[in-house]
């Protein structure tokens, strides 16, 4: 099991290379090389996600769905079951990118979330790996919040198999170092400009909270796209360890 968990990452690492390595050298959005002082770093958390707490987001999600599905009333769900199957997953997708929305916004409103989630932010230089910088218990709650809708309503997760290979890819692009205009797409499945910003080194950025559904930015007045190029310093501003393990323990301390 722990072979074949091993092969599947690196076989997943290196479809991620070969595709967005090529891209980032020949449209950068920033002048960064290949290799960058915290490339170690995001290498380890690429490996803490797909080897050991991927796995464990997966036993959560199926722990908390019976009780995810027992609060919504059998009239709705029996509904929501008689829409064809596309419109089941973009009832869910929707609904999801709500939850994902407003979740988001809270890790950097209160204290006790934005501990975890600043893990995220403290890379210095986003690329394609650095999108694997994540607390496992943020991203955790994010893959909670993100399904809850599909889990609540009785989708089955096969449907929308697909669709999630499709945006766990399209996370990953936002945060490459690239510059691609996507105009009127960019608000529909999100457009790395705008999250680009939203890691800039402020205190807790406020704009550009819906990840894969900027269109929820606009929505609820948090949408900013900054022009002219990248210039602006990225990471966290206040302390922060830079190794590992440190910064899976940092969150669990009150004080610096």
């Amino acid at each position: 099991m722990i072979l074949d968990d091993l092969g599947l990452s690196l076989t997943n690492l290196a479809a991620l290379a070969l595709m967005f390595i090529p891209l980032e050298r020949a449209l950068p959005a920033r002048p960064l090389g290949v290799i960058r002082p915290a490339t170690g770093v995001d290498a380890r958390f690429f490996a803490g996600q797909y080897l050991v707490f991927r796995g464990a987001a997966v036993a959560a999600i199926a722990l908390v769905w019976p009780f995810t599905r027992a609060a919504v009333p059998f009239a709705l769900r029996a509904g929501y079951a008689e829409l064809p199957l596309w419109a089941q997953a973009l009832v869910a997708v929707v609904a999801g990118d709500l939850c994902v929305y407003w979740f988001h916004r809270a890790c950097h409103r209160f204290d006790v979330l934005w501990r975890f989630h600043a893990v995220h932010h403290s890379a210095p230089h986003l690329d394609w790996l650095a999108a694997h910088r994540e607390h496992p218990l943020d991203g955790l709650l994010t893959q909670l919040f993100q399904n809850l809708p599909a889990l609540a309503l009785g989708l089955r997760m096969e449907a929308l198999a697909p669709l999630v290979v499709f945006r766990n890819a399209w996370a990953v692009f936002i945060h490459s170092n690239v510059r691609i205009p996507l105009g009127p797409l960019g608000l529909l499945f999100g457009d790395p400009a705008l999250h680009h910003w939203h890691h800039a080194r402020v205190a807790r950025c406020a704009h550009n909270f819906a990840n894969l559904a900027p269109w929820l930015d606009v929505i609820f007045g948090t949408h900013h796209r900054p022009e002219g190029e990248e210039t602006y310093p990225q990471g966290l501003v206040e302390p922060w360890p830079e190794g590992y393990l440190a910064q899976l323990v940092r969150p669990f301390r009150r004080n610096p």
